[in-house]
């Protein structure tokens, strides 16, 4: 959860800090203190985009500090707690960023917005990019704020709402379906890419056999070249290495004439002789030193007997290596840079060859192929399209029921699931069921909310239907019955109570209640019938200078001074005892209902 927030500079906050806890958080305060900001700075913190008009008038950048808390074992029993998946998730970030987590566990995230526009993150102490900070929180924070509601009527956001309400029942039929897709859309571009280029690539693959044809007349092994180079560099010098050679081998072991001064192993041997026939043991102490000498000598004589043996005795061997290592440049000059690589260009050539077949038998291996995967994707396509349309229906009654407490009674929601046909640009018509449909990533679906202003009523698309209070609401609506299946992560609505009042307040108050229960929610409110259910209550609070710059800050309020801040929001009515005794009231019934 969200535990604890510091925001410099940002607005007409100069310099605020706040701590939040489980359940439900409400932050008020007079139009124009500043309320709005808080939302602004966690929208940062979510990775939203920067805007260096919200950076104080005369300071050069603004910075927001979040200090999250992940424990996953909270998921399970309180609001503010996160799943074990989203905790995995989270370890794998910060190893990957290097990031690091505070003594107490905890995680800082940081963004800073200059007034230059430059904008900078960090999280767990390490710089890292905006995407990553967005990533990261992400399972952690969602941010309604009045613009987001907009999301709402988008047709991907509509179909992910519902997907996300469905969860399970959908999640496998949606992978399967982009797994299939993906197998059809491969096997569909390499039946193209052989019909529609069966003459280029038969060229292609003449010239891949006559290169094949080329080197495996020559037959290079790997390595090949580099041994020839040092053989012909040996066999360059072959005189003067017999020379040097036998030489040695007379002076250890003797030659042939009467001439060869005396051997190494000759001298060695009358040394012992010597050693071993005087009478000081000292002396004689040395001889099996001589002996292991002797040996090295000997030892070193009979690898010079054998690399004489080993060197060419045939005057043509050089002129064949030479030969040789010209058959092997003319493989360099043409496919690689030596013979390893001219071996790995022909693997990879037969590779390439093998999958350019244009034989008839071989495209029509590849349509039928297609036709599978076609029919797989379709397959699966159905039973996505099935399992939609009955979550569908369950979702519409779960926030038609929830719509009924939030003074819209008579509304109901009718989530409907259409195919959608191919258009003519349609890179890719899938057959569905004798329909040509597109086929995107997400299925053949097109998913809409439609709103009944009242029982009878024709229902229509909410973004001609729903006023902006009514947005909010089913906004709300489909929050609380989504939050049913999920648990852990941060909420925030920023007004989602505009445009209603009374009766109606009280059970967005309620609703909100409820939803902490799961979450933990942080909402920004005008409202005292709302305010009164929350766990936590902030105020933000406005300060004007004798210069007449405003100030804002964020403090956490007493029993005592929220009975004065909700007094204030009814009606203005301020700390007077009709206030205070309205507010008492109102906290008491709060109580009463969150306890009911």
């Amino acid at each position: 959860m969200l535990a604890e927030i510091r925001i410099d500079n940002l607005g007409v906050i100069s310099e605020a800090g706040a701590q939040f806890h489980g359940g439900l958080t409400v932050l008020t305060g007079e139009t124009g203190a500043g309320k709005t900001m808080v939302v602004t700075s966690l929208h940062l913190l979510s990775g939203a985009r920067a805007d260096p008009t919200r950076v104080r008038v005369g300071a050069s950048r603004a910075v927001v500090e979040g200090r999250f808390c992940i424990d996953a074992d909270a998921g399970s029993s309180a609001a503010g707690g996160v799943p074990s998946h989203v905790e995995r998730e989270v370890a794998r970030l910060l190893e990957t960023t290097g990031a690091q987590r505070d003594d107490d566990g905890s995680i800082i995230a940081v963004r800073s917005v200059g007034s230059d526009g430059r904008s900078r993150a960090h999280l767990g102490g390490r710089s890292v990019p905006v995407g990553v900070l967005s990533e990261f929180t992400d399972p952690l924070l969602t941010v309604h704020g009045q613009n987001d509601q907009l999301r709402l009527l988008r047709p991907d956001q509509q179909r992910a709402a519902l997907d996300r309400f469905a969860g399970k029942a959908i999640a496998p039929l949606l992978a399967a379906y982009q797994e299939h897709r993906q197998r059809w859309l491969t096997a569909r571009a390499e039946l193209s890419e052989r019909t529609e280029r069966s003459r280029e690539l038969a060229q292609e693959a003449d010239r891949l056999r006559f290169a094949l044809d080329e080197i495996d007349a020559v037959d290079p092994q790997p390595g090949e070249d580099t041994r020839i180079v040092a053989e012909v560099r040996r066999l360059g010098d072959l005189d003067s290495l017999r020379d040097s050679a036998q030489g040695a081998q007379a002076a250890l072991t003797g030659g042939d004439g009467d001439d060869v001064a005396a051997a190494a192993l000759d001298l060695l041997g009358e040394s012992r002789a010597r050693l071993e026939a005087a009478e000081d043991p000292a002396l004689r102490e040395l001889g099996p030193r001589l002996d292991e000498a002797i040996a090295v000598v000997t030892d070193v004589a009979g690898e010079l007997s054998g690399y004489l043996s080993d060197l060419p005795s045939d005057p043509g061997a050089l002129e064949t290596l030479l030969n040789r290592q010209a058959e092997l440049k003319s493989l360099t000059r043409k496919y690689a840079a030596d013979i390893d690589g001219v071996l790995e260009w022909a693997r990879e050539a037969r590779d390439r060859l093998s999958r350019i077949d244009v034989s008839a038998d071989a495209v029509a291996d590849l349509a039928a192929r297609a036709d599978r995967e076609a029919a797989a994707a379709a397959e699966a396509a159905t039973a996505l399209s099935a399992a939609r349309r009955k979550a569908a229906d369950k979702l519409a009654k779960a926030v038609s029921k929830e719509l009924s407490g939030l003074a819209m009674g008579r509304a109901s929601l009718d989530v409907q699931v259409r195919d959608r046909e191919a258009g003519p640009q349609d890179t890719a018509p899938l057959k569905v069921g004798g329909r040509v449909l597109h086929a995107g990533t997400s299925g053949v679906d097109d998913v809409e909310f439609r709103l009944a202003a009242h029982s009878g009523a024709r229902s229509l698309p909410i973004a001609r239907s729903a006023s902006g209070g009514e947005l909010s609401r089913v906004m709300l609506a489909l929050e609380v019955v989504l939050a049913g299946s999920e648990r852990g992560a941060t909420m925030v609505f920023d007004e989602v109570d505009a445009g209603v009042g009374g009766r109606a307040a009280v059970e967005i108050g309620r609703r909100l209640a409820r939803l902490s229960r799961t979450h933990q929610v942080i909402v920004v409110t005008h409202l005292p019938q709302v305010a009164a259910f929350a766990d936590t209550h902030l105020v933000v609070d406005k300060v004007d200078d004798a210069g007449g710059v405003v100030s804002s800050g964020v403090r956490a309020l007493t029993d005592t001074e929220r009975v004065a801040e909700l007094a204030r929001m009814l009606a203005g009515l301020g700390d007077t005892e009709t206030g205070r005794a309205h507010a008492e009231e109102l906290l008491a019934t709060a109580h009463a209902e969150r306890r009911g």
